[in-house]
């Protein structure tokens, strides 16, 4: 079986993030077949995420939920090349701040 999407976690100083590449094109029932790394088992919870990858905006919001419990969880925006803060959990980040990767 071909595999969906190919995830690899990069980590930094304050946070991980998260890249990933469709390695064919998805459809929506595809969701229920996709495992991302899971933030317990990497431990990766107790920090910020930053999502990067090519993706249809429903995948985004696939991941943005299941990385909930994680500190933050910030999205890749290469126009800028920074990141921008999507979710929070901490008073250090607030909804809107950007990162420099």
């Amino acid at each position: 079986m071909q595999k969906i999407v190919k995830f690899n976690i990069k980590r930094k100083r304050s946070f991980y993030i998260i890249c990933f590449e469709l390695q064919k094109e998805i459809s929506p029932k595809d969701l229920r077949k996709i495992k991302p790394p899971d933030p317990v088992e990497n431990k990766i919870s107790s920090k910020g995420i930053i999502l990067s990858g090519r993706a249809p905006i429903w995948f985004y919001g696939f991941l943005i939920h299941f990385y909930h419990p994680t500190k933050f969880i910030a999205v890749y925006e290469p126009r800028i090349d920074k990141a921008i803060i999507v979710e929070t959990h901490s008073a250090g980040y607030k909804v809107g701040d950007v990162i420099k990767i």
